[in-house]
């Protein structure tokens, strides 16, 4: 006979994979809920404290941690089967547990006294023991596997391969759990916890790094990281970088818009009354840096659409969804990547750097502008003073955007200096710069942007301010009958 401990916060499944066991003859051990969920669906077990002869006390904090359970789970079978039958220990071939939901409840913002109890000792130890000793048990920590767990069982048995697989989860699991425990009781009293552990799932090669020489992999179970792919070739490390920029672009937006990247900055972007209008005004901004770009758009594609966007050739488009002729029609660009545009995952961002990471967070905040010109702006210039600021803190820095109400015009990014910046992003413009817009990402130390962007036929800025100069700025501003507005938060984007 073999024997299963069943021990799981989360019943999801559990009496069916039980009801299985029962039909291949297991003895199963459980306790608490676990087995309360057993009697009432019928499915014999044997309680835990019968068992080992101990009964279950401290409110549950012990119950599985006795000699009887992790004997059974840890005997090495034709090694140590004397010494368990000297004591009474049945060896137990499967344990199927899962944890306390520490991580959900530390969301909660319960104080610290009441969310260590959703710290779980048995569990964890339990799962390592079953793990360690995965040549002969079998250990299943997520629901999700309980369906090939029951395949493999009606099969024959669970074999030496599946029993490495979920191990290789099982420790994986306990890491990510200890990772939670860790960053929240490193946290308590500060605003970023002193050790940082951090743990991605789903990880998988890329064919090679930003250049073919480099080696590279991509973890994440979430957001861009897993974003479903419909057609094209593999995704590589390059467009994983560009989409990211383009989708976080694209979010800023809940007009109908069209976003167009090409090697982390923002070369088209702008709003239409429909789909097909934002693109084309989008791609003409800079067609030639939108061929081999990214497309990120937040309105379904139509077959008109994919037409537009398979006249030239672009790496990656990505949106909330395609029609059917639409996806058909971008099959005659077969290596073409599509991708639909899943829902955003807000983390720290982190960097890494020689020897560490940088952390990063950006928690809500509410700019407060500030017109600081003699004159005002007017609605049109404000319209197109927020289109040019959202664009503008998804450039990198130093960065310029020239652009209207519906559009961007042009944009310098990337510069180490601003007024470069500028005459760059006036020299990418395809049509005249007469009453259009000017952001710039920080504060202009100096009058010579704006002159550079006044004559080219702005007649509006927007930048943070803070400069010790600003006071010359707005001078200069008033001297041009510019309006300009302070935003208070640069945007700096390195």
């Amino acid at each position: 006979m073999k024997w299963a401990l069943l021990s799981v916060w989360d019943k999801t499944g559990i009496v069916d994979l039980a009801r299985e066991l029962a039909r291949r003859k297991f003895q199963i051990i459980s306790s608490g809920g676990t087995g309360r969920v057993l009697a009432d669906a019928g499915i014999p077990y044997t309680d835990i404290s019968s068992y080992t002869g101990f009964p279950e006390m401290m409110g549950g904090r012990v119950k599985t941690l006795h000699p009887k359970v992790h004997g059974g789970i840890l005997g090495r079978r034709g090694i140590d089967d004397a010494v368990m039958a000297e004591h009474g220990i049945q060896p137990i071939d499967l344990v199927v547990v899962n944890l306390y939901p520490f991580e959900t409840m530390s969301g909660r913002g319960l104080p610290l006294s009441e969310l260590i109890e959703y710290i779980d000792i048995g569990g964890p130890a339990l799962i390592r023991a079953a793990a360690k000793n995965h040549e002969h048990v079998a250990v299943v920590t997520d629901p999700a596997d309980y369906g090939m767990v029951i395949e493999a069982l009606q099969q024959g048995d669970i074999s030496a391969d599946q029993r490495l697989m979920l191990a290789k989860r099982a420790f994986a699991r306990t890491a990510a759990y200890d990772a939670a425990i860790s960053n929240r009781l490193s946290s308590e009293g500060r605003r970023f916890p002193e050790t940082l552990t951090v743990q991605y799932r789903n990880g998988r090669v890329l064919r090679y790094g930003e250049n073919p020489h480099q080696e590279a992999a991509i973890y994440g179970d979430a957001g861009i990281a897993a974003a479903e792919q419909l057609q094209g070739k593999e995704m590589s490390y390059n467009n994983y970088l560009d989409l990211n920029a383009a989708v976080g672009l694209l979010r800023e937006f809940d007009e109908c818009s069209a976003v167009i990247v090409k090697h982390n900055n923002p070369c088209g972007m702008a709003i239409g009354e429909s789909l097909l209008e934002a693109y084309v005004t989008a791609r003409e901004v800079d067609p030639v840096s939108a061929y081999g770009s990214i497309v990120a758009l937040n309105r379904e594609v139509t077959e008109e659409v994919a037409a537009e966007i398979t006249k030239t050739f672009v790496e990656v488009v990505i949106a909330p969804s395609y029609t059917e002729e639409a996806l058909r029609e971008m099959q005659r660009k077969e290596n073409m990547r599509v991708l639909l545009l899943p829902e955003p995952e807000e983390r720290d961002e982190i960097r890494s750097i020689d020897g560490g990471v940088l952390v990063q967070r950006t928690p809500e905040f509410r700019e407060h502008w500030q017109v600081v010109s003699e004159r005002d702006p007017d609605a049109r210039e404000l319209r197109a003073l927020r289109l040019a600021w959202r664009v503008c803190r998804h450039a990198k820095s130093n960065a310029i955007v020239f652009a209207d109400d519906r559009s961007v015009i042009g944009i310098g990014a990337g510069q180490t200096s601003r007024v470069d910046a500028a005459r760059i992003a006036i020299s990418k413009a395809r049509t005249p710069l007469a009453g259009t817009v000017v952001a710039s990402d920080a504060f202009l130390p100096f009058p010579d942007t704006l002159e550079v962007a006044v004559e080219a036929g702005a007649t509006a800025l927007i930048q943070p301010g803070g400069s010790i100069r600003d006071k010359e700025v707005i001078a200069a501003a008033d001297r041009h009958n510019a309006a300009m507005v302070f935003s208070g938060i640069r945007h700096f984007r390195h």
